[in-house]
Order: structure tokens, then sequence, then C-alpha cells
């Protein structure tokens, strides 16, 4: 079988060169090719010498993510489907503001997590996203900015379909090309992790001091009702997880932001405001984001009255709480937070 040769590191690449023949300045020059060209075709590096081109041809590959279509949201926030070399398809968004391109990617096909207000809970998860295809989505959705834009993406998050915790060494991976100062030069401060709470992965950030941003998917300040719509909580306590967030900033002084739906009838009563006041102090949290709901096909929630709303954010903010209510982008195209399914059929 022929091997994906964007899985193999830069002396790994050297050696294969080495052992064919070839000066170890070619491997050099492939790797760059491929990684800061973003070249797909080894017909498409003129520096290669026949015989080496050959080789490269019989024993290796280099997979491609493609564009299989895009929307553009009245707001300009555009999604697209993304497919896979093996026709698998995903989606990312890319969502424009006054001072920031970010592009939202997705590090698994379908998930396994089942939360109920998420339209990719509902999704069988087929497959991880391999390190190289988080990379293309960043590259794919950089060059959509730069078109209709004209500026780059300035921030990444890994928010779309998928729990990235649990695909953890491709996303550590995918982070690791995408701050490549040679690469895209992204900056860590830049880059968001969102979690539905993996604890064990929680710490495995942590201890190892990557220079990134960590998100939790809240939703619910007790453990009983997170559990009705988030099930890894229950193998993932609430106070776990407070114990681990803990750790995370203490070992890497990073920023930790709350994440919090709100859905009507559910959790958005000041009762549930004060359960999350009472979380956020266990916690350094910088920033907690009150979300909107958007409506899916699968889930009967609603979102809340405007009323409702502003109560909520404004007894979290009378309690000195640093929360933004996050107005969702995209909703008329299925691009807002919880709707990725990827239900393309052209």
């Amino acid at each position: 079988m022929k091997q994906n040769i964007r899985h193999l590191s830069l002396s790994e690449l050297q050696t294969l060169v080495t052992n064919w023949d070839f000066k170890k300045s070619k491997a050099n020059y492939i790797y760059e090719t491929i990684w800061y060209r973003h070249i797909y075709n080894f017909a498409e590096m003129p520096e290669l010498p026949e015989g080496l081109l050959i080789l490269l041809n019989e024993h290796c590959f280099i997979p491609q993510t493609k564009i299989f279509n895009n929307q553009m949201s009245t707001d300009g926030t555009i999604k697209c489907s993304l497919q896979l070399f093996d026709k698998h398809l995903i989606e990312g968004v890319l969502i424009p503001t006054e001072h920031r391109i970010t592009v939202c990617v997705s590090s698994q096909v379908g998930c396994s997590l089942s939360c109920s207000f998420c339209a990719t809970g509902y999704m069988e998860r087929k497959r991880n996203v391999t390190f190289d295809e988080i990379v293309d989505q960043v590259v794919l959705l950089n060059d959509l900015a730069l078109v209709h834009y004209q500026k780059p993406i300035s921030n990444v998050v890994y928010m779309g379909m998928g729990e990235p915790m649990l695909n953890y060494q491709n996303v550590i991976q995918s982070v690791e090309k995408l701050t490549d100062q040679k690469g895209l030069s992204i900056a860590p401060k830049r880059i968001t992790i969102s979690t539905a709470g993996v604890a064990k992965m929680i710490k495995k950030l942590a201890d190892e001091k990557i220079k990134i941003n960590l998100a939790l998917s809240l939703h619910a300040a007790n453990d009983k009702k997170r559990n009705e719509i988030m099930p890894i909580n229950e193998s993932n306590r609430l106070e776990e997880l407070i114990a681990m967030l803990n750790y995370f900033h203490t070992k890497s002084k990073n920023e930790i932001t709350l994440e919090y739906i709100l859905l009507e009838g559910f959790n958005d009563t000041i009762e549930d405001a004060n359960e999350l006041i009472a979380f956020y102090k266990k916690v350094p949290v910088h920033l907690v984001n009150i979300l909107e709901y958007n409506s899916i096909q699968n889930a009967n929630f609603q979102k809340p009255k405007e009323s409702a709303i502003d109560a909520f954010v404004q007894h979290l903010q009378q309690h000195h709480i640093n929360a933004h209510l996050r107005r969702s982008r995209g909703k008329d195209i299925a691009a807002a937070c919880g709707q990725l399914a990827n239900m393309s059929t052209t």
C-alpha cells in the first residue's frame, strides 16, 4: 500500500529519500513544498529528479481535502462541506468580524458523545480526522478569507464536528503545524480547543504545557441536568472537571472559557445562573460565553425569550462574572453552534 507522505516526520522523510540514494536536501524540499506551499502532487515539484519522482509516485501519496460545496450567510459567515480523500465529509466554518477572522474546524467525522442539543451528536462517529486533514481545513478556509475578505485568518477554534480530546494526538500535531513559523504561523494564544469535558485529556494537555486556550462546553452547572443533555458527564463529573481545570491553569497559565447554551425551561432560570456563578468561582475562568440555542431537526429544545436571555446575562454580570452574550453567526445556513451535521447533498 502507498504511504501518506505527510505522516512522515522530516527525519523519516530524509531516511526514505537517502535510502533511495538521493540527497537529504531533496527530502527537505519535499517537506517544505508539502507543508509550506501546500502542494498535493509530486509532479508539481519541479526540483525533483525523474528517478525520485517515479519512486515517490510508486510508494507514496499526498491525500487532498477538497471543498465539496460552500454557502455564504447573510452575515458573511461561510460554511464549507469538505471532502476527505476517502470521500467522508466534514464541515468547517469561516467567521469574519470587524477585528478578526476565525475558522472553526472539525476533528472527527461525526461524534460519539451524543449531546442532545447538538446536530453532530446525532451522527455516528465514522473516524478521526488526521492532523494533516485538520491543517487542510485551515488552509482552505484561509484561501476563502483571502478571496472574500482580502485578509488571512487570525484565530482557529476546534469547535466543529467531533470531540477534539478524543482525537488528541492528531489535534496536537495539527496545532504544531499551524503554529509553525514557516507555515501559517498562527500564534498559540489565538488557538482554542473546545471540549465537552474529557477530564484525563485535560490533564494530559496541562502536563504537556501546550500554549493554547481551552474552552469547556458546560451548558449546565449541576450534574443531574448535565447528565440529561451530555452523557459524558456521567463519567466526567463536575467536581472532577473543576479539579482538572484548576490543574490545567496551574500548569499552563492558559486562558479558560466556559461555553453555556441557554435552553428554554431547562437551564435558563436565575437558579441556573446561580449554579453557574458557583461553578465559575471554583475555576480560574477568563470568560463565560452565553450562547444562543440554534434549533436542529432531532431536538425539541427552544431558544429562550430575549427577556429571559437578558435577565440571565445581567444576573451574571451583576455578580461580577465576565459574561458575554455571543450572538449566533451563520444560522441561516446551519453553520451556527451545534448545527454542524454535514447534510450536504450537492
